[in-house]
């Protein structure tokens, strides 16, 4: 039998319908790219020694601006502690050697084409780790970095001048950055979160440090799960995994393949404990002061007191890396 045709006004409503389902799917499948909204809860990450990565080394070129001189290298340590401490006296502040609140404030320069220097070098080479922005670290503010500048405050949400003032500082430095898996780590994704592997810059720097370390043992590389989304958020299966601080690693395999064998949990024949155990030595050794946790189920890691149990933790290692005066008491060293 023949049906009639729809009346106008329910083929309106079935082509709307049609429509809003295409643009969920492309803001899906485009979300990762797509301009963000303004962050309101960008913060300056406080930073102190232990701490590695990107944040750290814009901190080594700012002391430099300021006429101290530690080495640029990434980590904080007891020369770029000195040098805090020696820069926090010279303005007043309290002498404590960690970068908080008030000494980013005096810290960061506002910078702007045609300004050179070791603060220029900062904004290049927080752009290039959080944006891969491809600049030269020449401390030269030219139309290449200020084109990167305006196209990261774009991203942010934030007005879009090209000049690095007190808000765009905040923005970069609080920004997510995605490790390095070229080299001694690798990207598996069980939970089809797709690219949750962004993290704080310290949380990356200390991830890629001990995953350095660790290739020296001949044990494999290091096979990296969830970490966050680019600007934190919710993230499917995870409770935490919001705040770039909470990184999940796979146990090490007999056979060192644990990139592309099956995935183990520590009761398999192929566990390697004692390759674990390396790793999470490693791990606590290259982010001093900076592990809240390791989650993991391992008995025996348990009671040497390196892992904790927690529930459903068995084929895992969830590692919480933590800071001074977060604003989250979960991450809260």
């Amino acid at each position: 039998m023949d049906t009639a045709p729809p009346a106008p006004r329910a083929r309106q409503r079935g082509a709307r319908r049609l429509g809003l389902l295409l643009a969920a799917v492309l803001t899906l499948l485009l979300g990762a790219t797509a301009p963000a909204q303004s962050f309101g809860a960008a913060f300056n990450p406080t930073q102190s020694q232990g701490n590695r990565g990107s944040d750290v080394v814009a901190i080594q070129y700012l002391l430099r601006a300021h006429g101290q001189s530690p080495a640029v290298d990434g980590i904080f340590g007891p020369g770029t502690h000195s040098a805090v401490r020696s820069f926090q006296s010279s303005r007043g502040l309290g002498v404590d050697g960690i970068v908080g609140p008030n000494t980013w404030a005096a810290l960061q320069k506002t910078v702007r084409q045609g300004d050179t220097g070791p603060a220029v070098k900062a904004v290049q080479y927080l752009l290039n780790a959080k944006r891969g922005a491809g600049l030269a670290v020449d401390g030269i503010f030219g139309s290449g970095t200020a084109s990167a500048v305006r196209g990261f405050q774009s991203h942010a949400g934030i007005g879009v001048d090209g000049v690095v003032g007190p808000n765009t500082w905040k923005n970069l430095l609080w920004h997510y950055e995605a490790p390095d898996f070229s080299g001694a780590l690798c990207d598996v994704d069980p939970d089809g979160n797709g690219n949750a592997n962004w993290g704080t810059a310290a949380a990356t720097g200390q991830l890629e440090a001990a995953a350095s370390s660790f290739g020296g043992t001949g044990n494999g590389q290091i096979p990296v799960g969830d970490v966050s989304f680019e600007h934190g958020g919710d993230i499917y299966g995870h409770s935490s995994h919001e705040r770039g601080l909470d990184v999940d690693v796979w146990p090490i395999r007999t056979d060192s393949n644990q990139c592309s064998g099956a995935r183990i949990t520590w009761r398999s024949g192929a566990y390697d404990r004692a390759a674990t155990r390396q790793l999470v030595q490693r791990i606590r050794a290259t982010a001093p002061g900076h592990i809240k946790l390791i989650f993991f189920n391992d008995p025996q890691l348990i009671s040497e007191g390196l892992t904790t149990e927690y529930p459903n933790h068995d084929n895992h290692l969830h590692i919480r890396y933590c800071e001074k005066v977060h604003p989250s008491s979960l991450y809260d060293c």
